[in-house]
């Protein structure tokens, strides 16, 4: 089991910044992929990035140059962020911490989600 805690949404003007942060805890975190999803309204959650335990990281194209993913690795615990620059309107959305197990697929954790509002 795996459990995820998510902070850092909140309002922020078009071309500003944000820091997510997902605390996960649980037996073999640290092997886990760890993502960051997110769902505006009427639309289907997406992944915005990902990262793997070795840090290989992946994006989706309308956030790449100004997303960061990145993780902190210790025993039983993962710290994952997400840095927003340069943020836009389109970036509105509740973003999802994710944990995915690398093996086995039904292991699959969600966080309850963060809203990140970017509006003038």
């Amino acid at each position: 089991q795996v459990q995820l805690v998510e902070s850092g949404g909140g309002l922020v003007q078009p071309g500003g910044s944000l820091r997510l942060s997902c605390a996960a805890s649980g037996s073999i975190v640290s092997i886990y992929r760890m993502g960051w999803y997110r769902q505006a309204p009427g639309k289907q959650r997406e992944l915005v990035a990902s990262i793997t335990s070795g840090g290989s990281t992946s994006y989706i194209d309308s956030v790449k140059g100004r997303f960061t993913i990145s993780r902190d690795n210790a025993a039983n615990t993962v710290t994952v962020y997400l840095q927003m620059n340069n943020l836009k309107p389109e970036d509105t959305a509740v973003y999802y911490c994710n944990a995915a197990h690398p093996l086995v697929p039904s292991r699959v954790y969600w966080g309850q989600g963060t809203q990140v509002t970017v509006s003038s």
